[in-house]
């Protein structure tokens, strides 16, 4: 079956339907979050560098020369090549932002400030706007000057520590989850700050998220079990340290991951496997019994999912209401009946005439659901129609382009 095409914009007009961002950023968590806000109507004008534009153009696979992941992380957006460390171009970025709604940018802190751009100066030109600055410890504190990309704030936010097995060098989770993590909270200060804007007399503020909090944000128990235990939680592997039965099993041509901590649903999942004793075990009734002996329980299962091919052990497990999967690659994905169902695999068809899938829209919403409603930009290739939108005249835009100012 063949992905649905994206969603044409008759579809919805989408809940951020008049809104303008300036999307100041490049690579991941500042443009991540301008392209959640764009899939739901905004407006999204993303400024580049002239000549080489967000680096993310030339991030990982390839096709005709432009990363098939740009075309995810862009669409919806349109693109203008400015040259944001000259004057001429700084003059111009004020002009945009004093229109918009929300500006979004990921510099280092202090560089926004160098170019005559702070908060204030712009809440100045602009009082409504809401501003959403992403970095990685953020605008204040002893180390705001410091370097910080995602996985740094992965390790300084303590996630680090936990991903892999005990004794090993700590791995990365596989993607960028610091940045998209520090996105998404970045949206929801933009959401909250819109909902203020409109009941407190219009007035916007500043929204300032740091790459290692929007990780510890997420960290669960583990500074709260650190401060009343003196626990310092280790890494464990692919199960929940403290939650039992919870891990990865193997079968005889794969894995199966079984969440069985639930007290009846424990009891079925041992019924399941042919030991009804341990369903029937008093000792193993709640959570801290079966945590106590995870070992022997783990063994259980293992034991019983050896037997099976991961597909056989699915069915029956499915059958008796236990939780359960299998480990997904990328091939997995796209043949999956249920991603297809919940339009969770689109074709977008880029610039360049090819024809992709990509990753659908979440949330959904079920009267202004998401949509994709234009493929990723070409560099630049929007800087006329947006300057002309300011009121510069066909010769003021070639002079800055003579200029290299824009391109």
């Amino acid at each position: 079956m063949n992905p649905p095409a994206a969603s044409p914009p008759s579809l919805s007009p989408g809940a951020l339907q008049g809104l303008k961002v300036i999307e100041m950023g490049q690579l991941i968590a500042g443009p991540f979050a301008g392209k959640t806000l764009g899939e739901f109507g905004a407006e999204v004008i993303k400024i580049e560098a002239p000549g080489s534009g967000d680096p993310l153009r030339s991030w990982r696979l390839k096709l005709d020369g432009t990363s098939v992941w740009w075309q995810v992380q862009s669409r919806n957006k349109r693109s203008v090549a400015l040259d944001l460390r000259s004057t001429e171009g700084q003059d111009i970025a004020r002009q945009l932002i004093a229109q918009a709604d929300i500006l979004i940018e990921n510099f280092k802190p202090g560089t926004l400030e160098k170019w005559g751009m702070s908060y204030e100066q712009l809440s100045a030109l602009n009082p409504g706007l809401i501003m959403l600055r992403i970095s990685g410890y953020g605008q204040t504190g002893p180390y705001r000057d410091l370097a910080g990309f995602g996985v740094i704030g992965e390790a300084m936010g303590g996630l680090r520590h936990l991903t892999g097995n005990p004794g090993e060098i700590p791995v990365r989770c596989g993607v960028s989850i610091g940045d998209t993590l520090t996105a998404l909270h970045g949206v929801i200060g933009v959401l909250t700050a819109l909902y203020h804007r409109q009941t407190n007399g219009g007035k916007g503020q500043m929204i300032d998220v740091a790459l290692y909090e929007a990780v510890f944000n997420v960290m669960e128990s583990l500074i709260p079990e650190y401060s009343a235990f003196g626990v310092v939680r280790e890494p464990a592997g692919s199960s929940l340290p403290g939650i039992a039965p919870s891990n990865a099993y193997r079968c005889s041509d794969g894995l199966v991951l079984i969440g069985g901590n639930g007290d009846s649903i424990f009891k079925r999942l041992m019924e399941t496997i042919g030991r009804a004793d341990l369903a029937a075990d008093p000792a193993l009734s709640d959570n801290s019994g079966r945590v106590a002996r995870i070992t022997e329980i783990d063994k259980a299962i293992e034991h019983w999912t050896l037997g099976l091919q991961v597909n056989q052990a699915l069915h029956l497990l499915a059958a008796a209401q236990v939780p359960s999967g299998r480990v997904y690659t990328a091939r997995d994905i796209a043949e999956d009946p249920h991603y297809q169902a919940r339009d969770m695999l689109l074709t977008q068809h880029t610039r360049d005439g090819h024809d992709i899938t990509v990753p659908g829209i979440v949330p959904k919403l079920s009267e202004t659901p998401g949509s994709i409603r234009s493929s990723a930009p070409r560099l630049g290739e929007d800087t006329d129609s947006v300057l002309a939108g300011l009121g510069l005249s066909e010769a003021q835009i070639q002079s800055l382009r003579d200029q290299k100012v824009i391109a």
